[in-house]
């Protein structure tokens, strides 16, 4: 990115500061160029704006985070996904019992699981659970509840007393936001109770996320970095390492 794109987008960030929005065309008039400059800017940038129906919003305001659309989500950073869980895989044992979050970030793992015996998938995501099924030998229980199309997954007012009665040995769990000071989030809030739930209650808590999350703000919170064991992403991830931190493992 050159000089004069880092300027323009000072400008913006400088005009959304009081937070709202700006028409892109607007935008395009404050700095004295196109509209396909300022989209090209967005594009190139480190994520701290986006574009949503035409308006310039910052991205981690929660009034204007944008919608979750999993099978958008589903062929992004597909790779590195991969790359991810197989450095999730890593951390299993025979017979476990596994809580597996919902979204696509997972679903690479469910393929990882043949080679292990006697394990159990505990998850409250149908893409999961469908994974699962197909797999001889692995024991699936399905959380449900309310569906919610958005993400794919349930939502039921006791999930976590239902989480809380399991015997978890480890929970891998993925997040759309993810910043040192402002803790780990997600866009849904049905989703907070049962991450809530398998992290209070596992032997081991995995965090797993690549690095569009890193430095993100998403709408519903439901934990601190500190609350992880591990966390597994291929982001930059330079924390405080206090006693009781998480280990960073590099994927």
């Amino acid at each position: 990115m050159n000089a004069r794109s880092v300027s323009r987008l000072a400008r913006l960030q400088q005009a959304l500061a009081g937070g709202g929005t700006l028409h892109l065309r607007d935008a395009a008039r404050l700095c004295g160029v196109s509209e396909m400059t300022i989209r090209r800017d967005i594009d190139a940038s480190d994520g701290a704006m986006t574009l949503l129906g035409g308006r310039l919003v910052m991205a981690d305001n929660p009034q204007f985070a944008p919608v979750y659309d999993l099978d958008r989500q589903q062929y992004s950073h597909a790779m590195t996904k991969r790359r991810l869980c197989e450095r999730a895989a890593g951390f299993l044992a025979d017979g476990d019992t596994l809580f597996v979050d919902c979204g696509t970030t997972l679903l690479p793992l469910v393929n990882l699981l043949a080679s292990h015996e006697r394990l159990t998938v505990v998850t409250y995501a149908l893409n999961v659970a469908n994974a699962v099924s197909l797999l001889p030998g692995v024991r699936l229980v399905l959380l449900g509840g309310l569906f919610h199309a958005s993400s794919r997954s349930f939502g039921s007012d006791d999930m976590n007393a239902v989480i809380g009665r399991l015997g978890i040995n480890r929970a891998f769990i993925s997040a759309a936001g993810v910043h040192a000071q402002r803790g780990v989030s997600c866009f849904h809030f049905h989703e907070v109770a049962p991450k809530q739930a398998a992290i209070a209650c596992a032997e081991q808590r995995l965090l797993v996320v690549d690095e569009s999350k890193v430095g993100q703000i998403r709408p519903a919170y439901f934990a601190q970095l500190d609350d992880f064991d591990v966390v597994i992403t291929d982001g930059d991830m330079t924390l405080p390492q206090a006693d009781g931190g998480p280990r960073i493992v590099a994927a």
